[in-house]
C-alpha cells in the first residue's frame, strides 16, 4: 500500500499565520504540522509516501523533509497542485505514483493520538473498496457524517443540519485504485470543488466500503482554536503512539 498527504490549499483561516506560509509548516507543540501525518503512515507500515502541496511555498516542503531521513525513510515523493480545487482534485494528482496499488490517504492537518494499523491491515485484506475511519464528536454537523445501518454505512452528508450519527468522517480514507476512475466523475460541488464526500458516497453506492472507529483522540488544525487545542492535546499525551493506552480521553473539539 501506498500512502498520501494531501498539504495544498491556502489556509486562508489561519491568516495571518499563512500568509508568507503553507499551513501545514506551522508547529503543532514541537514538531511542523505535517510531521503528524507522515508519522501516521509510517507507523502503518506505509513507507512508500506522496506529498501533494502547493502555493509559494511548496518548495519548503523539500527543504524541511528532504527525502524523510527522520522518519527512517529511504525516499519521498512530492507532487504540486496548481490553485484549489478540493480534496478530491488533489488525490487525483496521485494517480501516476499510485499505479493500481492501494493507498492510505491522510489530509496534512488531521493529528491523532493513536494508529491505524489495524485499519490498514484489515483493508489490506480485502484490497478493493474503500474505508473510512470515524470518530464521534460532540458537534457532527460541523463535519461530514454517516448515516449507519451496523457496519454498513448508507449515506454521507456533509456538514448537516441535524445529522443521522455522532460519528465525523476523519480525513484518513483507504481507496482502490477505482478511486481515480470515480474522480473522473464528478463534477463541481457549489464552492466549485471536486468533494472528498461525493467519493465516498460513489463507494457507498457500489456497496464497496467499509468504516472503523479511530481509538483514542482525533483533531484537525486548521483553524486557530483546533490549532491551539492540537498543541496541548499533543503536550498532554503525545500523539501517533505505537501503544494506545485506554484511558479517559482529553476531547475532541476542533
Amino acid at each position: 500500500m501506498k500512502g498520501v498527504v494531501l498539504a495544498g490549499g491556502l489556509g486562508s483561516r489561519l491568516r495571518p499565520l499563512t500568509a508568507v506560509t503553507n499551513k501545514h509548516l506551522l508547529p503543532v507543540f514541537n514538531q511542523p504540522m505535517i510531521y503528524y501525518p507522515i508519522q501516521t503512515l509510517v507507523n502503518a507500515g506505509i513507507t512508500d509516501i506522496m506529498i501533494v502541496t502547493g502555493g509559494n511555498s511548496a518548495g519548503d516542503f523539500l527543504k524541511l523533509l528532504g527525502n524523510g531521513k527522520a522518519f527512517g525513510l529511504k525516499h519521498l515523493n512530492y507532487t504540486y497542485q496548481e490553485g484549489e480545487g478540493g480534496i478530491a482534485a488533489a488525490l487525483s494528482l496521485v494517480e501516476h505514483f499510485a499505479s493500481d496499488d492501494p493507498i492510505c490517504v491522510v489530509l496534512g492537518d488531521n493529528i491523532i493520538q493513536g494508529n491505524i494499523r489495524a485499519a490498514v491491515q484489515s483493508y489490506s485484506e480485502l484490497r478493493r473498496g474503500a474505508k473510512i475511519l470515524l470518530k464521534k464528536v460532540p458537534d457532527p454537523q460541523r463535519f461530514g457524517v454517516p448515516e449507519l445501518d451496523g457496519k454498513r454505512v448508507l449515506k454521507i452528508e456533509e456538514k448537516p443540519t441535524h445529522p443521522k450519527s455522532d460519528f465525523a468522517v476523519i480525513g484518513i480514507y483507504l481507496y482502490d485504485a477505482q478511486v481515480f476512475e470515480i474522480i473522473r466523475t464528478l463534477k463541481p460541488s457549489g464552492r466549485g470543488e471536486l468533494e472528498i464526500t461525493d467519493v465516498n458516497n460513489a463507494y457507498i453506492k457500489r456497496n464497496e466500503m467499509t468504516w472503523d472507529e479511530l481509538e483514542g483522540w482525533w483533531t484537525d488544525a486548521g483553524t486557530f482554536e483546533s490549532l491551539l487545542h492540537a498543541s496541548n492535546l499533543v503536550a498532554e499525551t503525545g500523539a501517533n503512539n505505537q501503544e494506545l493506552i485506554h484511558a479517559a480521553e482529553t476531547g475532541v473539539q476542533v
